[in-house]
């Protein structure tokens, strides 16, 4: 007998397609496997407020009893180790299987780990899970010397962190500049000049040769170019890789990431996916992308839900993603990545500004910092397919929220 639908993940798109499923009216037997022993919690703070405080526990995207009231069983500490689609069945790694009449992949990503001499040394450090923060945050408070290797967003959040709790902070970026990935050059240049305000060494076009280690524990760092940094604490922070292996060894197409169609499901129909493990259409890009964010995964897992119930809803969802770092919050819309031309709003000296970005004559996206007006106003034009030319938007005098119906 099947046991109606399992969702394989414990994060934040888990636990929305749990919930989402009992919304859209799913009423049959509903399991979620993670292979944490936590109920599924909010990431984003585990590189902030969960570091600085030793007494912050983590906090639950929703109470045990929102799973018990509304019959989704919980298998905490487990770890699916393969799919029989054939059958219908999945392999628990505790020697049992499930059966299903439905799949929701909410396999996430796993930290990126370098290639180099010592980075399995104690005091080498990753950040996915709460497990992570805990281990990394008795650390943190009885460092004195922090490496974080990686100017994106995570590794610049710890290293804010880091900063706030007295620590010396060296940050190794081997790209020309920070989050160089994710936002506009001057949204870089200005947390470069944030970074380096706030007493953190900052460097550019610096990769990581090895971490160097006395008594298997690390002790310094050495760059590409032979140049030795003191840590008693390295954090590295250099991107993710999508688990695909679940998805690959059942026989499903995946490339970065699991592959999709626009109603988040794989070539198997019984089988959907969500998350920073899927790879998918973009609407406004025209091209496959993997994104890592809450609100993706969180809008993934309710399409996902839907089509596994028969409602078949395109997932068109505008993608933001926000950071903070000390007292400071960037928070973006849309994807700059095909932007041709790029307007400033507000002043960079004043720390609140906006940068927009067009790709011919259409608003493609916007990077904020410390404007939360801008961010929304952007969604909604994103959203509304609304593009003011770059001169209204850069005049501070336009009121910006009368330019999209309500």
């Amino acid at each position: 007998m099947a046991d109606g639908i399992i969702i394989i993940g414990g994060g934040h798109a888990g636990s929305q397609a749990a919930a989402s499923l009992r919304q859209e009216g799913y009423q049959g037997p509903l399991t979620l496997v993670s292979s944490e022993p936590d109920l599924p919690y909010h990431r984003p703070p585990l590189s902030k407020a969960y570091l600085k405080n030793l007494e912050e526990e983590t906090q639950v995207l929703r109470p045990e009893a929102f799973y018990a009231t509304n019959g989704v069983r919980l298998l905490l500490a487990e770890t699916v180790t393969a799919i029989d689609r054939a059958a219908g069945r999945v392999t628990l790694a505790s020697g049992g299987a499930l059966g299903f009449d439905g799949l929701v992949l909410a396999v996430g990503a796993r930290p990126r780990v370098p290639d180099v001499p010592g980075i399995d040394l104690d005091g080498v450090f990753f950040l996915r899970t709460a497990a992570d923060g805990r281990a990394l945050r008795a650390r943190l408070h009885a460092a004195r010397e922090v490496v974080v290797v990686g100017g994106g967003f995570i590794g610049l959040e710890i290293a804010a962190t880091a900063r706030a709790l007295g620590k010396a902070v060296t940050i190794l970026e081997a790209a020309p500049r920070l989050m160089g990935r994710a936002v506009a050059p001057l949204v870089s240049e200005h947390f470069l000049a944030l970074h380096r305000g706030w007493g953190s060494d900052v460097r550019l076009g610096t990769a990581l040769a090895a971490v160097v280690g006395e008594e298997a524990r690390a002790v310094a760092v050495e760059t590409a170019e032979g140049r030795r940094i003191p840590a008693d604490l390295v954090v590295v922070g250099v991107g993710v890789v999508p688990n695909t292996e679940l998805a690959e060894a059942a026989g499903l197409e995946v490339g970065n990431g699991i592959a999709v169609d626009p109603f988040m499901a794989t070539e198997d129909p019984r089988i959907v996916a969500a998350g920073d493990g899927v790879s998918f259409l973009h609407p406004m890009l025209g091209r496959h992308v993997r994104l890592e964010s809450v609100q993706n995964a969180v809008d993934q897992a309710k399409t996902a839900a839907a089509t596994l119930v028969g409602r078949r809803e395109a997932f068109d969802a505008v993608p933001w993603f926000w950071s903070d770092q000390a007292d400071v919050k960037l928070q973006m819309v849309g994807l700059a990545i095909d932007a041709t031309r790029s307007v400033v709003r507000g002043r960079q000296e004043s720390g609140a500004f906006s940068v927009f970005h067009y790709r011919g004559e259409v608003l493609v996206a916007v990077d904020s910092i410390n404007r939360a007006a801008d961010h929304m106003v952007g969604r909604r034009m994103i959203g509304a397919g609304i593009s003011p030319a770059p001169e209204v938007v850069a005049d501070e005098a336009t009121d910006l929220k009368k330019l999209v119906p309500r």
